[in-house]
């Protein structure tokens, strides 16, 4: 026998494998009664998962989670919750969210139920990590029961109750009362208009409208939806001679509410009148061999090569006609393709293809309020039969034009006329048949998003500039989708209607820009807004969707500083060489750090690192759901990361002249001497009101200086952080 042999273990050890090895004491929570035992048993109510070493110490279920409370914020019901005082010695903890419905019956008795199958948890309800989650598209005058359950590794193994924390929601004060009666205002074959009341007063103002639609027959196993921000909508995409079934539910400021009941209407029939003329014209043509003429015409144009490009642009238009029509419904984004009007041998062509051509009688201008390239804009109203007077804009092309410019003109309207979404500037029709030629779309009551910032300065919360910035996105991001890049994304082109809806507008930026000051000349020869542009776009004529992002930055910045001009009183040329340098805006005062790093993001150098507008969109929704996310600001020197990779480069600064000649406000040097300012440290720890003491009036120059102070805090900690001496 072996001199290292140590016999049988004892109770209360074991021995997991047979041979000269020692006895290992039981872990904790579990124990061995007999001699020689391979494994130790849990003791009561301690349990071991089936991955779990027999080394390791039997554990327990957690406890019940604490604490669960309730908010309703914006269009999503929060439920936040403190980890169990148990967690079962395990650091596998997760959580479950159950939901039921629970309503009082006319008898007194509760009944509950399962929550309806549309409720969505963010991030998920089953398997959560966090002690929170976000519910979204709730009903209103309802009662739910939220049951929130805490698990571990061995949850589920004994016979204990579930470890559940309840907590009960009226969701009374969510929203409105459900929508009332919607009636069919007026049908054509393709389409149906809509309008509806509401039963009562809203408690919370209305945010938008949801409709859902679908074919009788489809039994709503397709659906799609559209959003509107009035009580009404027209639905386009449709099929002729089809009933459809629509349902209405309001979203507010605090939830959506339910749908109203189905309705079903009807599209008209197809005008047989149409058919008729097409077979009479067809029998005509073939009657004097007009068939045969058209046949050597499209040979001798094909050999000359001028109808190549309408054939092209033709198949183009009819594909994607057959894919808006396909099964009826509005087709979702990325689906349809822009046709570029420049693809077509005649301009006019796209212009009949892609807007709808208005009786000029059906337009009543009312006064001037601007004017365009072309001519004035107006604002007004259009009285279409049938509906109800709608509030337009009126852009008109002046008097001895030519024949160029009523194409340039008349083009903005045929890209327009493709595009069909909440925040995109919808076009209502034009006018060519008579004078002046006129493209009217509908009216934002709020004007252009800068100057709109400008005069309302300091007037919105961080949340409500988000909201703004998510509309942009989702307009670009169905821009994107759709194939086309914009190229002149900037403030003064988004407008803004009564309703705080940003939509994106300008789709003129291929012309020459020859009377836009914030143009120049590039290398490439044509003439673009520079302080808006991509790096790549300015020196090699590069867009892209890529590009368009780095002008959406710009916006970003825009929008944070309320309507402040990009890059201050810097030329050009500065501008450009600052960004070659690796030179980016600062953050704008009192702008979240989590916004001003997205801003950084899209301005990456390089195009193919930057986000593209899907992964923005989904970045702002993440904020929106998340507001204490925007609660630290870039000035906040506590916010600043350790890690110098996660730094903007920005340029480093030797003396205060040298930082106050970067920014273009070298007048103010001997304000910063005089009142005992000599070193960037010592600058750095400034804000508005030592700004002011020292005798700067100007509210812009005094933004731009606490501005790049904030840039300049940034720099000083990258060099702390690494040992250098300012």
């Amino acid at each position: 026998m072996p001199s290292n042999y140590t016999g049988a273990c004892k109770p209360g050890s074991f021995k997991a494998f047979a041979g000269n090895t020692k006895c290992s004491k039981c872990p904790p929570h579990s124990s061995s009664h007999d001699q020689a035992a391979t494994v130790c048993h849990c003791d009561k109510s301690f349990f071991r998962a089936l991955k779990d070493p027999s080394t390791m110490a039997c554990t327990r279920p957690p406890s019940a989670p604490r604490n669960v409370v309730s908010l309703i914020n914006d269009t999503a019901l929060f439920l936040q919750w403190m980890p169990p005082r148990d967690s079962g010695d395990r650091k596998d903890l997760t959580y479950n969210v159950l939901c039921q419905r629970c309503d009082t019956a006319d008898s007194g008795l509760t009944q509950c139920e399962p929550c309806e199958p549309d409720l969505r948890f963010i991030p998920k309800a089953l398997g959560l990590t966090g002690t929170s989650v976000a519910i979204l598209e709730y009903a209103v005058h309802a009662n739910y029961t939220f049951h929130v359950e805490a698990l571990n590794g061995v949850s589920g193994l004994g016979v204990a109750a579930r470890s559940l924390a309840n907590i009960t929601v009226n969701t009374h004060q969510a929203g409105p009362a459900l929508v009332g009666v919607v009636r069919k205002d007026w049908a054509t074959e393709n389409s149906i208009a809509l309008s509806w009341e509401q039963v009562e007063q809203p408690p919370a103002d209305i945010v938008d409208y949801e409709v859902k639609y679908y074919e009788r027959e489809q039994e709503q196993l397709s659906y799609s939806s559209t959003r509107t921000r009035t009580a009404s909508v027209v639905v386009t995409g449709l099929r002729p001679s089809t009933v459809y079934v629509f349902h209405v539910r309001t979203r507010t400021t605090a939830g959506f509410t339910a749908y109203s009941p189905n309705f079903e209407f009807s599209t008209a029939a197809e005008d047989p009148d149409v058919a008729d003329q097409g077979q009479v014209l067809v029998m005509v043509t073939a009657s004097v061999g007009g068939f045969s003429l058209l046949v050597i015409l499209t040979l001798f144009l094909l050999i000359t090569g001028r109808c190549q490009g309408y054939i092209k642009a033709r198949m183009k238009s009819e594909e994607k006609r057959r894919t808006r029509f396909h099964s009826g419904h509005v087709p979702f984004s990325g689906i349809k393709t822009y046709v570029d009007p420049d693809t077509y041998e005649d301009p006019t062509q796209a212009v009949e293809e892609f807007a709808k051509e208005i009786d000029p009688s059906y337009i009543c201008i009312e006064r001037v309020i601007g004017a365009g390239e072309f001519g004035e804009v107006c604002s007004g109203r259009l009285r279409l039969p049938g509906r109800m007077d709608v509030p337009v804009a009126i852009k008109t092309l002046k008097g001895g034009y030519s024949e160029q410019q009523r194409r340039d003109f008349l083009r903005e309207a045929s890209i327009m006329g493709q595009f069909c979404c909440t925040n995109i500037i919808r076009l209502e029709g034009v006018v060519t048949n008579s004078r002046p030629v006129m493209i009217v779309v509908e009216y934002m009551e709020n004007g252009a998003l800068d100057s709109f910032l400008r005069s309302r300065d300091g007037q919105f919360t961080v949340l409500q500039l988000v909201d703004m910035l998510r509309g942009i996105t989702v307009g670009m991001t169905y821009l994107s989708d759709m194939g086309y890049v914009h190229r002149d994304l900037a403030a003064r082109n988004i407008l803004v209607d009564k309703n705080l809806v940003c939509k994106v507008s300008d789709f003129g930026m291929s012309r020459v820009l020859e009377d836009d000051s914030e143009a120049a000349y590039t290398a490439t020869g044509g003439k673009i807004p520079i302080r808006w542009t991509a790096p790549e776009a300015i020196a090699y004529g590069k867009f892209s969707s890529a590009s368009d992002v780095w002008s959406y930055g710009i916006v970003m910045w825009e929008v944070m500083s309320y309507g402040e001009r990009p890059y201050w009183e810097m030329s050009n040329q500065d501008v450009i060489l600052s960004i070659e340098e690796g030179y980016r805006l600062p953050a704008p005062m009192g702008c979240p750090v989590t916004l001003h790093q997205l801003m950084l993001h899209c301005w990456q150098k390089e195009a193919g690192q930057r986000p593209n507008f899907t992964d923005v969109l989904s970045f702002l929704d993440k904020l929106i759901i998340n507001p204490g996310s925007l609660l630290t600001l870039a000035n906040d020197a506590q916010s600043l990361t350790d890690s110098p990779e996660d730094l903007p480069d920005y340029p480093l600064f030797i003396s205060i002249g040298d930082w106050l000649d970067s920014i273009k406000m070298s007048q103010y040097k001997n304000n910063f001497l005089a009142a005992g300012y000599t070193t960037l440290d010592s600058i750095s720890t400034m804000n508005t009101d030592d700004i002011r003491r020292i005798g700067i009036c100007l509210i812009g120059h005094q933004r731009r200086i606490i501005s790049s102070i904030q840039s300049l805090r940034l720099q000083l900690h990258h060099i702390q952080q690494n040992g250098f001496q300012v």
